[in-house]
């Protein structure tokens, strides 16, 4: 079976002389293989299409895919958008008293999927000129779990919540106070009790609009978990909350699924093992189809997906395993130091920051963590020389290139003008775009304009722009938020492999240990009381600073045998004790 795909957001026909068509074979002998609808986009005939890959090859803003799928998959197709668009093939179905992940990149169908399962919208069977009817819908998947789920959906036996993807959005479409909106969902809980839960209690009275990242998706999960469902969907429920929140978040999802069914997705591979039951690997290509594989375990689901091979259908999705360390990066260094900072302090009204003294190596990468509030984002400002230390000194006299944690659209024209306008010289280096452009898929955003990027883009684009700078240290401030697990994990090797061949050095803030751990040689650990005292120590050596920094959390990790990635241990499993009995929070052999 073959499919053709037009991807209308990188699709610039008016940019182009239109190869797609004046090269095609078929167009060529007279038959209309290849059209132009009056928007000045291509309709390529599928029925027609010999799949010879010309138009692919020659479109130079790689908007045109011909794929070849299985012909298992010909009857299974539940949803498309349109003639050359997005189609989604098969669902995955929530069980009661598991929590179902969902895993897979931006793009091939996740939130799609989610909508359908939740009646947002209706399957339309790839009929997307005449969709079918609620009762056709039921017929096509009859005598299947799916067919039990959508009927109870639509004669509204069930009830759904579902917790949105963006909750940076949340301030655009609801006004008032956190009060308010938690007033009008008060049916499992009243707010009392979900402020508690959720810490949320000293924001009650607070405006929507001048709320952190963090506070905001924990009203979201508060708002959908006040509901009385009886199916749960939660879209990225970790994003903007440090490693405790997460942890905590997800013990909260796990005792709803007692009596409840829940489908997460979650990027964070580490909080989504620790959560998961059973896991809905979803391979495809971005923007042209999306394809659920039937559930598995959760550990062998994740293994499955770092290695881009399903053994059971024989089908590589990946080029690439994603590959981790069965150890930690090296501690010692012997490069010389490119940074040294003093003990230093900051208050900032009812704030308080207080570093101790340090120094980072020429080349060194150094992962931050520590909870939210605690003054990591403080403490890089000050080392970019964007606020100023109190007591003490963390000025510099290296040059430094600085990511921040809040990044936003403001700038005009495509990513190709901003990049350019940057730095030009370094990004149109053969060096930098098979180091940095390639592996970040920068290349099929450079025709897009910079007002209209989704927030991975956008984070992509942030972190091309401080690596495209001349700097002698860089400050990235979490990085890998709105990324999906494969971009994160291409983003990490990234930034630690451009630390390594250009010989500078990196700080780097993030809550995914996947993430950091393969970003970072040495840890900057920060703890106090967050919104009151932050106290920064470090950069340690990466063992000293995971233990101290897990020991706070309270949480073990362990290797996987099969593939060296970090895994949450059990709460009080025998390997959880052992360890702790050990001071050794930091990875044991699995």
């Amino acid at each position: 079976m073959r499919i053709a795909a037009v991807l209308h957001d990188r699709c610039q026909s008016r940019k182009c002389n239109k190869e797609c068509i004046k090269f095609c074979p078929l167009v060529r002998t007279g038959v209309e293989c290849i059209t132009f609808t009056e928007k000045g986009k291509p309709i390529i005939s599928e029925a027609l299409c010999h799949g010879c890959g010309i138009c692919v090859n020659k479109c130079q803003f790689d908007a045109v895919k011909i794929i070849g799928l299985a012909d298992e998959l010909k009857g299974e197709m539940v949803h498309q958008y349109g003639e050359n668009t997005f189609r989604l093939y098969r669902l995955p179905v929530p069980k009661k008293g598991l929590i179902t992940g969902i895993l897979g990149p931006n793009g091939i169908g996740k939130t799609t999927a989610i909508k359908l399962l939740s009646g947002t919208e209706i399957p339309n069977l790839g009929k997307y000129d005449k969709p079918p009817s609620k009762e056709e819908v039921l017929e096509h998947f009859a005598g299947t779990e799916l067919q039990d789920h959508l009927k109870n959906l639509y004669t509204g036996s069930i009830k759904v919540a579902m917790k949105p993807q963006y909750v940076d959005k949340l301030p655009q479409s609801v006004n008032g106070v956190v009060r308010d909106l938690l007033s009008r969902v008060q049916e499992r809980m009243n707010v009392r009790e979900a402020a508690e839960l959720f810490d949320l209690t000293e924001v009650l009275d607070r405006e929507l609009t001048k709320l952190s990242g963090g506070e905001l998706q924990r009203l979201a999960m508060a708002a959908t978990m006040m509901k009385d469902a009886d199916i749960y969907f939660f879209d990225e429920p970790t994003s903007y909350l440090d490693i405790y929140q997460r942890v905590k978040m997800a013990k909260i999802i796990k005792d709803l699924s007692a009596d409840k069914q829940v489908i997460v997705i979650e990027h964070d591979l580490a909080i989504l093992d620790y959560l998961a039951d059973n896991v809905n690997v979803v391979y495809g290509s971005e923007g042209a189809y999306g394809v659920f594989t039937l559930p598995r375990q959760v550990r062998t689901a994740i293994n499955v997906y770092l290695d881009g091979y399903l053994p059971e259908e024989n089908i590589r999705f990946r080029d690439r395993k994603i590959e981790f360390e069965s150890s930690p990066p090296r501690a010692e260094w012997n490069t010389p130091d490119l940074v040294e900072f003093d003990s230093a302090e900051k208050d900032l009204g009812g704030f308080k920051l207080t570093i101790g003294k340090g120094a980072v190596k020429i080349g060194e990468s150094v992962g931050i963590v520590g909870p939210n509030a605690t003054g990591k984002t403080t403490f890089v400002k000050m080392l970019a020389g964007v606020i100023k230390p109190d007591k003490g000194s963390l000025e510099t006299t290296v040059k430094v290139s600085y990511k921040p944690q809040y990044i936003s659209a403001d700038a005009e024209g495509t990513v190709r003008d901003l990049l350019f306008a940057k730095a030009y010289d370094t990004v149109n280096s053969g060096f930098f775009e098979g180091e940095v452009l390639n592996p970040l898929g920068i290349k099929h955003l450079m025709e897009k304009d910079v007002g209209t990027l989704s927030g991975g883009e956008l984070q992509r684009v942030a972190i091309t722009l401080c690596l495209a700078a001349e700097a002698d240290m860089y400050l990235f401030d979490e990085p890998s938020a709105y990324l999906d697990s494969n971009q994160r994990m291409n983003a990490a090797k990234t930034i630690r492999r451009m630390m390594e061949k250009t010989g500078r050095s990196g700080m780097i803030v993030d809550h995914d240990i996947y993430f950091l751990d393969m970003v970072s040689d040495s840890m900057m650990v920060f703890g106090g009381e967050p919104g009151h005292h932050g106290i920064g120590e470090g950069p340690l050596e990466m063992r000293e600073g995971m233990n101290k920094f897990l020991s706070a959390v309270d949480i073990t990790f362990r290797r996987d045998a099969d593939t060296n990635r970090p895994r949450i241990n059990k709460p009080d499993s025998k390997l959880d004790r052992e360890q702790k009995a050990k001071g050794e929070y930091y990875y044991s052999s699995s």
